[in-house]
This record gives structure tokens, sequence and C-alpha cells, in this order.
């Protein structure tokens, strides 16, 4: 089995920490937005995960079902996070798969 060119690797690397930092500053520009109780609340995070915004629109505010509001909030917030994951994983994913052609096994 023929010896990695440790320099060149060294290279990949240092270009793969770069593209990485360069992806994870993106993404605190990144939104995405779910809603749960069809749009009745809505939420924004940022691809860093931090929710952005929380809008919920006054018919869904009622004093007599407080607890489906809070069911729609929590909701919209999750599936906010899961997709802000997903981005986020999207974007650094390909990056990290560049070490397997270093070749080195296992990675």
């Amino acid at each position: 089995m023929p010896q990695p060119n440790m320099q060149q690797m060294l290279k990949q690397v240092q270009k793969m920490q770069q593209d990485m930092l360069a992806a994870q500053e993106s993404l605190k520009d990144e939104v995405v937005e779910a809603s749960a109780g069809g749009g009745m609340v809505t939420v924004e995070v940022t691809g860093e995960l931090n929710v952005k915004s929380v809008r919920i629109d006054p018919q869904a505010v009622d004093p007599q079902d407080v607890e489906l509001l809070q069911d729609m909030v929590l909701a919209a917030v999750n599936e906010a996070l899961r997709a802000a994951q997903e981005l986020a994983s999207s974007k650094l994913g390909g990056i990290a798969g560049g070490l397997g052609g270093l070749g080195l096994p296992g990675l």
C-alpha cells in the first residue's frame, strides 16, 4: 500500500479547514422558517440554531385554550431547529466528507 503524500495531505486539511470556517460563517446569514397550526405560529431560526423570530397570529390566542398555542409554538420551534440542523449538516457534511480522499483508511 503506497504511503500518502504528507505535504499534499496537509494542504488538503488546511483547505478543508478554510472551507469549514467559510461554511460556518455563511450559516450565520442563513435563516430557515417553520410553521405550525396552518401558519398560525411561524418561527425563524438561523443556521447557528438561534431563534430569530416567533410570529403568532392573533387568532391563535384563545385564553380558554392556552395549551394549544403552547403546542403550536413548540412544534414550530422544533421543526425550525430540525430544518436549521439539516441545513448545517448539508453545508458542513460535504466538506468533512473530503477526508476520505486523503488515502487514510476509516475516514
